[in-house]
C-alpha cells in the first residue's frame, strides 16, 4: 500500500512539476515582451487647449480627445465612490487582481452558459489601467494573463491613488470626451465639483460601454444602469438610502456642451488665434497640448464692434433692395419639418428663419423655424407670426433687378419663401437678409498693440473668411497720413504749401493723370488743408517732391507693407494691405511714434502652467518688492523702437483732428474727447475706409464687396465708414474718462493763416494754432512746392479763385 501511495505520489509530483514547468514556460513566453510599466511615470495624455478672453471668460476649446487632466486631490470623494462602486469596490484592498471577484465572475458566467447573455467581466481598475495604457483590447487569454501580471507590478510600483488618478483621467466616456473632467463638461457643462449624485452615477456607468448607455438613443438603458450604480453606492455606504432614492427619481439631465466658440461674437477672433497657434507650435500642440491661452479680447468692446459693423452693413445692403428668399419650400402641410432642415446662422441669434405662409397688402404671415432639443430632435411645435408692411418696405425694391418696385408685401413674397426675420416689440417681426456687402473692423490699444476686438465680416456662420486679417484691400486715402508723416519727419511743416493743380506723370510710355475726388483743384494749399480735404493732386506732388523711396521706407517701417513698390500711385493707397496692418500703423501715430507689434495673444501656458509666450516685452524693475522701504516707485522700461519722431506723431495727429472737425469726416464723428482719423475711398468707390483714434483706443474698418465692385456714387469713407467708427467708439469708450493727446515737450504753437501758412496778423479771422518743432515755424517768404510761378499770396488768390473757396470751407475732394 505504501509502495502504491509512493507510486501515485511520484506520478503526481512529476505531473505537478510538468504542469509547473509548462506554466513557467508559458509565463516566460508571455512576459518576455511585456511593455515597461514605468512609462506611466511620464504619462502625458492629449489634453484640451482652452482659450480665454482678457477678462478670463472661456472663448473656445480645441481637442482631438476632450480631456482636462485632474490630479486625484482635485477629484471629489463622491466621484471616486461612484467609480469604485461601479467598477471595483475592493480596489483599496486587492493587490491588483480581485481573486474573489474573479471567482464570482467565473461562477456567474458558467451559470449563464447557453443563455446568450454577455459574459461578466472581473477586471479591476488596475487591470483596466494596464489594458488601456500598455496593452491592446484583444479578447485573448494571453492578453488577460499579461494584464494580470502587469497589474501586480503596477500595484507594487504606484500608490492606489496614483492608479485611480490615471484611470479617471484616461477612460473614454463617449461623445469624444476622455477623463472625468472632460466628461463632466461634455455631458452636463459642469465641473466635477458641481456634479450631483445622479450625474456622478451616470458618468460612472459609461465606461462599461458609452454607446450602450447613450443619453438620447438608449435613454432607458442609461437610466437603468445609472440607478444600478446608485444602488451600489448606497450598498457600499457612500450615499444614504434617502439620497439614493431621490437621485433615482431624477431624469438624466444631459445637456451636451456647445462646441467651438463659447463667448458671444468671438468667432473671428478665436479662429485667428487658432491659426496663429498652429503656425507657431503646430497642430499637435493645439489639439493635444493642453495649452492655456489668454487672449487680449475685451468681450464688451467685441460685442460693440460686432453690433456696429453689422448695423452698418445691413443699412447699406437694405438701401440696395431685396435679394430674394433664402430658399423656397412647400408652405402647406407640415412646413416645420422642411424648415427645420435649413441651417440658420449660429452666431446671429437675434434672427430666426421663417417661411412665408401668405402675403397681402398689409404684411405677411410667417411660420417660424421649430426649435431643437440638445439631441437634435425637432420640438413638435408650430409658432407663427407676422411681418407688418412697415417693417419690410425696404424690400419693395429688388436688388436683382428681376422685377419692378413692389407696392406691397404681396408683390415681394410668394408662399413658401424662406427668409430671416428679427423679433420686435409687440410680437411682430422685421424682415432681414444676409448682406452681400462685407467688411472688417479691428480695435487696438495703441500703447501695447493688444487687439481688443476683431470682426471679420457680417457673420462667421455665413463666411469664415476673416476680412480684418485675410482680405487684401486698397486703403485709398487712409494711407495718406503716412505720406504726410514722412514729409513732416523730413523738413516739411503743417504750414508748408503745395500746389493743388492738375499733374501728368509719364512712365514707361504711359501717362497718368491723377484727379481729386469730384474733380477740380484748389490751387496752393497747406499740408494741413491737403490732408483735411484729402487732396490727391497735392499728395502726388508732395510724394514726388520727397521721392517715393522715402515714402516706401516709412510705409514698411510702419508695417503697412512688407515691400512697397516705390511708384507715385502708391502714395494714394493703391497698394493692398489689411485692416489689422492699417490699425497697427495708426497706433504708432497715436502712441507718440513707438513701434507696435499687434497681438491677439497676451500669454500662453503649457499644461504644467509654465509660460511659453508673453506679448508684454516691457520690463518692470522692483515691481515685485515684498515691502515698501521708501524706495522709488517702480517704472516700466520701454525698450521698443522709436519709429517716428514724437513731435511728428503729434503734428500728424493734430492735422487728422482737423479731418474730423473740418475735413472729410466733419459732422460724422461726435465723440466727447479729442479724436483723429482719416477717411479712405478707392477708385470707383470699391472700398470705403475710416481709421482713427483717441489717446487710448485706435480702430479702423473698411466696407466693400468680397469681389471688388463699385459701392455706388457717394459711397465714401466719410459717408459709410466714419458713422460706423463713431457709433463703435461711443460704445467702446462709454464710461471711460476723456484724455488729451500728449504734447511732446518743446513743441511750439504759433498762430498761422489757414490760407497761406504764414504767421497770422493780429485780428486775422482765418487763424489756426499750428504745432511746430523747435527751430521751425511759418515761412517768412511765401513759397509753393510745385508752384514756383507765384510770388505772393495775393497773386495766388487772384490767379486761383478756387483756392480762396477751398481754404474757407468750400467743396473739395475726397479720395
Amino acid at each position: 500500500m505504501i509502495r502504491l501511495i509512493g507510486y501515485f505520489f511520484g506520478i503526481g509530483a512529476v505531473f505537478f512539476l510538468g504542469v509547473a514547468g509548462a506554466v513557467a514556460l508559458y509565463l516566460g513566453s508571455v512576459t518576455k515582451d511585456l511593455p515597461d510599466y514605468e512609462v506611466l511615470n511620464s504619462y502625458a495624455p492629449p489634453v484640451t487647449t482652452r482659450m480665454h478672453a482678457g477678462n478670463g471668460a472661456l472663448m473656445a476649446e480645441y481637442a482631438r480627445e476632450r480631456r482636462l487632466y485632474l490630479p486625484i486631490q482635485a477629484i471629489p470623494d463622491r466621484v471616486k465612490a461612484a467609480f469604485l462602486s461601479a467598477e471595483d469596490k475592493n480596489f483599496y484592498q486587492h493587490p491588483g487582481v480581485d481573486v474573489t471577484g474573479l471567482f464570482r465572475a467565473i461562477v456567474v458566467n458558467v451559470q449563464n452558459m447557453g443563455s446568450g447573455r454577455r459574459p461578466v467581466g472581473a477586471s479591476t481598475i488596475t487591470q483596466q489601467v494596464a489594458k488601456n495604457f500598455l496593452l491592446s483590447s484583444d479578447q485573448t487569454i494571453d492578453r488577460k494573463v499579461k494584464e494580470a501580471i502587469l497589474s501586480f507590478r503596477i500595484e507594487q510600483a504606484y500608490s492606489k491613488d496614483r492608479i485611480l488618478e490615471l484611470y479617471l483621467n484616461e477612460i473614454f466616456f463617449g461623445l469624444n470626451s476622455y477623463g472625468i473632467a472632460g466628461a463632466a463638461l461634455t455631458y452636463f457643462d459642469k465641473s466635477v465639483t458641481e456634479l450631483t449624485v445622479a450625474e456622478t452615477a451616470y458618468l460612472a456607468a459609461l465606461p462599461k460601454g458609452p454607446s450602450n448607455y447613450h443619453p438620447f438613443r438608449r435613454t432607458e438603458a442609461a437610466i437603468e444602469r445609472r440607478n444600478w450604480v446608485i444602488d451600489r453606492m448606497v450598498e457600499n455606504g457612500y450615499v444614504t438610502q434617502s439620497d439614493g432614492a431621490e437621485a433615482k427619481t431624477q431624469p438624466l439631465g444631459v445637456t451636451p456642451r456647445h462646441r467651438g466658440s463659447y463667448l458671444f461674437a468671438s468667432e473671428y477672433f478665436s479662429e485667428e488665434v487658432r491659426r496663429q497657434i498652429i503656425e507657431r507650435y503646430g497642430d499637435n500642440a493645439l489639439y493635444e497640448g493642453g495649452l492655456s491661452v489668454r487672449t487680449s479680447l475685451d468681450p464688451r468692446i467685441q460685442v460693440a464692434a460686432r453690433k456696429t459693423l453689422q448695423k452698418g452693413l445691413l443699412s447699406y445692403d437694405e438701401r440696395r433692395g431685396f435679394h430674394g428668399p433664402i430658399k423656397t419650400i412647400e408652405a402647406g402641410g407640415d412646413w416645420g419639418v422642411e424648415l427645420a432642415k435649413i441651417a440658420a446662422f449660429s452666431d446671429v441669434p437675434e434672427w430666426k428663419l421663417a417661411v412665408v405662409l401668405s402675403a397681402d397688402d398689409g404684411g405677411a404671415d410667417i411660420g417660424l423655424q421649430p426649435s431643437k432639443e440638445a439631441s437634435g430632435k425637432v420640438v413638435e411645435e408650430r409658432v407663427t407670426g407676422r411681418i407688418e408692411a412697415e417693417n419690410m418696405k425696404w424690400a419693395y425694391r429688388s436688388a436683382k433687378g428681376d422685377r419692378k418696385t413692389a407696392k406691397s408685401p404681396a408683390g415681394v413674397f410668394t408662399a413658401g419663401d424662406v427668409v430671416y426675420v428679427e423679433p420686435m416689440e409687440g410680437g411682430t417681426y422685421r424682415l432681414r437678409q444676409p448682406p452681400k456687402v462685407q467688411g472688417g473692423l479691428v480695435a487696438m490699444d495703441p500703447h501695447t498693440g493688444r487687439v481688443l476686438a476683431m470682426v471679420g465680416g457680417f457673420s462667421y456662420g455665413q463666411s469664415e473668411f476673416n476680412r480684418a486679417t485675410q482680405a487684401m484691400r486698397q486703403p485709398g486715402s487712409s494711407f495718406k497720413p503716412f505720406v504726410y508723416a514722412a514729409a513732416l519727419d523730413n523738413g516739411y511743416t503743417p504750414a508748408s504749401v503745395i500746389m493743388d493743380a492738375p499733374i501728368e506723370i509719364v512712365a514707361g510710355g504711359q501717362v497718368w493723370r491723377p484727379q481729386n475726388y469730384g474733380g477740380g483743384s484748389a490751387g496752393p494749399s497747406t499740408l494741413r488743408l491737403g490732408i483735411e480735404r484729402s487732396r490727391n493732386l497735392m499728395t502726388v506732388r508732395l510724394a514726388n517732391d520727397m521721392g517715393m523711396n522715402l515714402v516706401a521706407e516709412y510705409a514698411e517701417r510702419f508695417g503697412i507693407y512688407d515691400k512697397m513698390l516705390p511708384v507715385l500711385a502708391m502714395s494714394l493707397g493703391s497698394g493692398e494691405t489689411t485692416v489689422l496692418r492699417m490699425v497697427s500703423a495708426y497706433a504708432v501715430l497715436a502712441n507718440g511714434g513707438k513701434q507696435i507689434k499687434p497681438s491677439l495673444i497676451d500669454r500662453i501656458q503649457d499644461r504644467y502652467g509654465k509660460t511659453i509666450f508673453r506679448h508684454e516685452e516691457r520690463t518692470c524693475e522692483n515691481c515685485n518688492a515684498n515691502d515698501w522701504e521708501n524706495q522709488d516707485e517702480p517704472t516700466l522700461v520701454d525698450n521698443r523702437e522709436q519709429v517716428l519722431d514724437p513731435m511728428t506723431a503729434y503734428q500728424i495727429t493734430s492735422m487728422m483732428e482737423g479731418v474730423v472737425t473740418r475735413g472729410t469726416a466733419a459732422g460724422k464723428i461726435k465723440l466727447d474727447r479729442p479724436t483723429a482719423g482719416k477717411t479712405g475711398t478707392t477708385n470707383d468707390e470699391k472700398d470705403a475706409w475710416f481709421v482713427g483714434y483717441t489717446p487710448d483706443l485706435v480702430a479702423g474698418l473698411y466696407i466693400g464687396f468680397d469681389s471688388p465692385a463699385p459701392l455706388g456714387r457717394g459711397a465714401t469713407g466719410g459717408s459709410l465708414s466714419a458713422p460706423i467708427f463713431n457709433e463703435f467708439m461711443q460704445a467702446a469708450l462709454d464710461g471711460t474718462r476723456p484724455t488729451k493727446f500728449i504734447v511732446p515737450e518743446g513743441m511750439q504753437f504759433i498762430a498761422v493763416n489757414r490760407k497761406t501758412g504764414m504767421q497770422a496778423n493780429e485780428g486775422d479771422p482765418d487763424t489756426i494754432m499750428e504745432a511746430f518743432k523747435p527751430g521751425t515755424g511759418p515761412a517768412d517768404v511765401f513759397s509753393v512746392i510745385g508752384g514756383e510761378e507765384f510770388a505772393s499770396p495775393e497773386e495766388i488768390l487772384k490767379s486761383s479763385p478756387q483756392a480762396n473757396q477751398a481754404v474757407t470751407g468750400g467743396s473739395g475732394g475726397l479720395f
